[in-house]
């Protein structure tokens, strides 16, 4: 089967690379400078880098000296999360990490932060973080740093990431926000946001993988510890020679979602709208997780109860329909969905969970796909052959 026929709707795990990303990697490759060397070569490399930095910071509504480049979200998630963040004229170590229980694994590892100085904060039962619970967990802290990710990448729920912002500040603390799968979906102004870092990843939104990038609120924060150690590159947070040709592509792909955003958006809500209707009608017992709360336009995580997850995703997969059952660094783990599980769904009905993510190049021929083979899959359900849990 030819990846002409098959229909992709994992796009939350990974997104194809847009055109204009492939010409700025193809490009890049062509020049053979050091981005730190001084001579014309080196130059030329240096400013493809500094024209990337540009078009991420405006992505995220930074300054471009803002911009810090790692090799992914994870990286940058790792170099936030450090207790020597400081800001002008405070100096002291930040003392808590407060985490939103449904953050990604990167998030949930904690950076570089004790175990015993980590505390999860509950979400209700669409997912959305507990407002009530972080302002009394900022009680216990006098210099904390909090991290809520502005949409989940299981369930696509949107946190409320400015009202937590508003509770952080006035408890003197510092927000980071994860912003990996909400870029270049929905908007990721980090001011409007109140965040004072963020992460993003270039391969959530069009451009290659192994780049990322954390994002700071003001030229006030600083890390007296930097992630890697070495010649000093990314403001002498992140030594190691700039990936170049992966750096100018991400660039290209920040530059295409800001611009493309909305438009995108729009179409793909109208087709996740009509895949949950229909979806729904195939099968009326189907449970979307979230759907009480704001969510991302492109993704539904369902449920039918009896149905065994990763039965169904091979049973997809084999009509020619990529979807998960999960989160993409979760999946082929034998454990339960630790968002579901503190969004208190019931142990069997997270092991039916499947996530359905969509993308700007989704067409009504792929999601009529995904329809017939949920409609084959129903029928082998109801017959009992092998897609029970």
């Amino acid at each position: 089967m030819t990846s002409q026929e098959r229909a992709y709707f994992d796009w939350n795990a990974t997104t194809p690379l847009r055109e204009a990303a492939r010409q700025a990697w193809t490009g890049a490759l062509a020049v053979p400078g050091n981005p730190s060397s001084v001579h014309a070569e080196g130059r030329a490399a240096h400013r493809l880098v500094e024209e990337a930095r540009e078009a991420v910071a405006r992505l995220a509504g930074a300054a471009r000296a803002n911009v810090i480049f790692t090799s992914s979200g994870t990286e940058a998630n790792a170099l936030a999360l450090s207790p020597s963040i400081e800001t002008a004229g405070e100096k002291r170590a930040r003392d808590r990490l407060f985490i939103s229980a449904i953050e990604h694994a990167s998030v949930r590892a904690g950076g570089r932060f004790a175990r015993d100085a980590i505390e999860d904060l509950p979400v209700d039962a669409d997912g959305r973080l507990d407002l009530a619970a972080l302002a009394q967990a900022l009680t216990q802290a006098a210099r904390p740093l909090v991290s809520v990710m502005l949409a989940n990448n299981e369930a696509g729920v949107i946190q409320p990431v400015a009202e937590a912002a508003a509770l952080v500040h006035a408890a003197g603390g510092l927000l980071h926000v994860d912003a990996v799968q909400a870029a270049g979906r929905i908007p990721c102004d980090i001011g409007a946001l109140g965040a004072d870092l963020m992460t993003l990843s270039a391969h959530k939104i069009g451009g290659p993988k192994g780049v990322g990038a954390l994002i700071k609120g003001s030229d006030d924060i600083h890390f007296a510890e930097p992630l890697i150690r070495g010649g000093g590159q990314e403001r002498g947070l992140r030594a190691g020679t700039e990936n170049v040709a992966g750096i100018a592509a991400f660039g290209a792909a920040a530059a295409a979602a800001r611009v493309q955003a909305r438009e995108e958006s729009a179409a793909m809500l109208v087709l996740r709208n009509r895949l949950e209707m229909e979806l729904r009608a195939i099968t009326p017992r189907a449970v979307i997780f979230g759907e009480g709360a704001p969510r991302l336009p492109n993704t539904t995580l369902f449920a039918l109860p009896g149905m065994k997850a990763e039965t169904a995703v091979i049973a997809f997969d084999l009509e020619g329909v990529a979807v998960s059952s999960g989160a993409a660094c979760s999946s082929g783990k034998v454990q339960p969905s630790h968002v579901l599980a503190a969004m208190s769904v019931s142990p069997a009905l997270t092991q039916a969970a499947v996530r359905v993510s969509l993308g700007w190049e989704t067409t009504e021929a792929d999601l009529l796909r995904f329809l017939d083979a949920w409609r084959k899959l129903g029928t082998a359900l109801s017959k009992g052959h092998g897609i029970a849990a």
